[in-house]
């Protein structure tokens, strides 16, 4: 766990392992297993690498390709992957290279490989999940010490009202947390528009004695959650926040920040450990809370006075 000025959360991974082909000729085994190695080189040449949803599906389509990759002319891929050239160009320069023939001419060096050790591979769809199992293992580790958690916790329990915010990307994971904060408690303000109305219902939140403002910060990062975090501060708020890393361009603006990485291995990220972090979080503010059991209670009472639920 850490603090605006403590230590990243790991960078974010992509993966190790690629596709292999399944035929049952040994024949279609062998190429196969060329295949799966040559995607993995492939998911190690996009690790860490903060890639546009245009860019992912480009790097999708080489690994799906894997084997014809390093052979592929910039305009063959990009009518592959379903994107411009120029796309092609900016994918390879993203990389850190000259340009894709520089990006090219790095795959035919690296290619042919040798087959690693083990034959199984995954495919694209199964090192997505597996990514996620790697990030809520780290976000496990980072919880060992639990003191910034308990401390946002307490921040969270003793804000009235408790403004949470949280928008494009972070919207649902604000939405989910503000569902479930409202049953233990007693005043939660989702903020999940910006504009101008954002610093409106910053300064409402502090009339009404707001004392701490949760953000969840997702990528890609708006501007508009940089600037409110700016001005909650500025309002006297102090500011708790779930985002993706440590280094996240809110960290400046944040009091206490708690990072949870993402997924990258699909077009869209996935945000497992962010979310899961919110939960822990909850869980955290209902210790501080001593009326939260009493009020759970409530709820459920009037849920089943109500059949609410289908059981």
């Amino acid at each position: 766990m850490s603090t605006n000025t403590g230590a990243s959360a790991e960078a974010e991974a992509l993966a190790a392992a690629g596709a292999r082909d399944d035929a049952a000729a040994v024949q279609g085994d062998a190429a196969g297993a060329g295949a799966g190695a040559g995607a993995a080189r492939l998911q190690k040449l996009f690790e860490g690498h903060r890639l546009t949803p245009t860019q992912r599906r480009i790097a999708h389509c080489m690994v799906r390709r894997a084997a014809d990759a390093p052979f592929l002319s910039s305009v063959e891929l990009a009518e592959l992957a379903g994107v411009s050239q120029p796309s092609v160009t900016r994918f390879a320069v993203a990389l850190g290279f000259d340009g894709y023939p520089a990006l090219r001419r790095h795959l035919r060096e690296v290619a042919p490989a040798e087959r690693g050790e083990g034959g199984d591979a995954y495919n694209e769809y199964q090192q997505a999940v597996q990514s996620e199992i790697d990030n809520l293992r780290h976000l496990a580790s980072l919880l060992a010490d639990p003191a910034p958690v308990v401390r946002a916790g307490r921040l969270l329990a003793e804000s009235r009202p408790l403004p949470v915010l949280g928008l494009r990307a972070a919207s649902a994971q604000a939405g989910g947390f503000a569902y479930f904060a409202r049953k233990v408690h007693p005043d939660v303000r989702l903020l999940d528009e910006g504009g101008t109305m954002l610093a409106d219902r910053v300064d409402a939140a502090v009339r009404a004695g707001a004392t701490a403002l949760l953000c969840f910060a997702l990528p890609r990062h708006p501007r508009e959650v940089v600037e409110g975090l700016e001005y909650a501060r500025s309002a006297g708020l102090t500011v708790v926040t779930v985002a993706d890393s440590a280094f996240a361009p809110v960290a400046r603006h944040s009091d206490l920040l708690l990072p949870a990485a993402v997924g990258t291995g699909l077009a869209f990220d996935t945000a497992c450990a962010p979310m899961l972090l919110g939960r822990v979080l909850l869980e955290a503010m209902c210790d501080a809370l001593p009326d939260a059991q009493a009020r759970l209670e409530e709820f459920d009472a009037k849920a089943a006075a109500r059949s609410l639920f289908v059981e």
